[in-house]
């Protein structure tokens, strides 16, 4: 079974929701999730356990101020995190044009420039389209952590 670490980025608390219905449905199928409300560069650093974005995009296609900090000790430090997998989830509005799920791609690519590995393609969740995010959130997991 897998060790799952959740970033979480969220303004309103829909991400958090997300992550926290994530980890009930992994934990349940045996995994072990932590879910990290405001992760640091240690929370990642310290251990090899596989990374899951759940972030919400505020702004023009940003990253929440609860992830802010680790996003830019990403860009900022790069620590090297060679094969580490990672998959990303973000909710956003597609109303929103250029910006939509701005803060997933954000944490993608800083992710990236450590040498993680991404596992499948991100789940863009639109608020326009999907009321409740872990409807879609919790089957794309699913299938996700069979990657990882």
């Amino acid at each position: 079974m897998a060790v799952i670490r959740v970033l979480v980025g969220s303004v309103y608390g829909g991400a958090l929701l997300t992550a926290r219905k994530i980890r009930e449905e992994l934990e349940a199928d045996g995994h072990q999730v932590v879910v990290l409300e405001n992760p640091t560069l240690d929370d990642i650093t310290s251990n090899d356990d596989a990374l899951l974005v759940c972030t919400s995009t505020t702004g023009q296609g940003e990253v929440p101020a609860n992830l802010l900090t680790l996003y830019v000790d990403l860009r900022d430090q790069l620590p090297q995190q060679p094969g580490r997998p990672f998959g990303v989830i973000v909710l956003g509005d597609s109303s929103y044009g250029d910006t939509f799920c701005g803060a997933g791609d954000l944490m993608e690519e800083a992710l990236y420039e450590t040498g993680a590995r991404k596992v499948g393609e991100t789940l863009r969740v639109d608020a326009l389209e999907t009321m409740e995010p872990e409807t879609e959130a919790v089957p794309w997991v699913k299938n996700w952590v069979n990657g990882i």
